[in-house]
């Protein structure tokens, strides 16, 4: 009979552990800097944006090692800003917004989306620099 290995080498904490740690900085920065009704979510826009730059630094950064533990991505990136960055979040201020202003809704989207982008590529670039 073969023996598994215990949970903690396996990584199985690894996201539950990391989504505690990102959902409790979202949800602090939110209420300490909350949206005004019906205005540009800028709490959650720069989190989101803030969270691809990290994300795409993370891995940019880590491709460049010939190795890591499997939990470290786990814990850091689908964990810590998986949670931290989250598209409920993003949706549920689109939904916010289309009801008086439609337009506002998409452009916040799009923009979203494009800035994410952005802060992903810049991060990931900057990961793999040698600096």
């Amino acid at each position: 009979m073969r023996r598994s290995s215990p949970p903690w080498s396996t990584g199985l904490w690894a996201v539950p552990a990391g989504g505690a740690i990102g959902t409790a900085a979202r949800a602090g920065l939110v209420w300490l800097l909350p949206a005004h009704p019906g205005g540009f979510p800028a709490t959650v826009f720069a989190i989101n944006v803030a969270g691809a730059l990290a994300l795409g630094w993370l891995v940019g950064r880590w491709s460049r090692r010939a190795s890591r533990p499997a939990w470290h991505l786990a814990f850091f990136g689908t964990g810590v800003l998986g949670s931290f960055t989250t598209f409920s979040a993003l949706a549920f201020d689109v939904a916010a917004l289309a009801g008086p202003r439609p337009w506002v809704a998409l452009a916040y989207a799009l923009a979203s989306v494009v800035a994410g982008w952005v802060a992903a590529a810049v991060g990931w670039a900057l990961g793999r620099s040698r600096a």
